[in-house]
């Protein structure tokens, strides 16, 4: 099993977070999971259990849309969890186990 630290938005080119609304911070959250995923040997389809953290869980929606494009065919256990502040001020923290196939 690989144990995914959670991961933020942040722009590995910059340092920072990468934009200020949800749906860009999910996104580059999301591809930084995917680059621990492949420096490990693995990829998304083989994550069994996520968990999210929103700053607001008005955003559920939009982050969901944007997760089920990366992790919609794996469909692995998901909790949500509305925190009242993440690092960096970011707006979404994804951690995630994988097993190694």
């Amino acid at each position: 099993m690989v144990f995914c630290s959670g991961q933020i938005a942040i722009d590995p080119a910059t340092g920072k977070l990468a934009g200020d609304d949800v749906e860009t911070q999910t996104r580059q959250a999301l591809e930084n999971l995917g680059e621990v995923l492949r420096a490990a040997g693995l990829s998304f389809a083989d994550i069994v259990k996520t968990t999210l953290f929103l700053v607001d869980m008005a955003d559920f929606s939009a982050v969901n849309a944007i997760y089920a494009r990366y992790l919609g065919r794996s469909a692995p256990a998901r909790s949500t969890v509305a925190v009242a502040a993440l690092p960096l001020g970011a707006k979404i923290e994804i951690d995630a186990i994988a097993v190694i196939p």
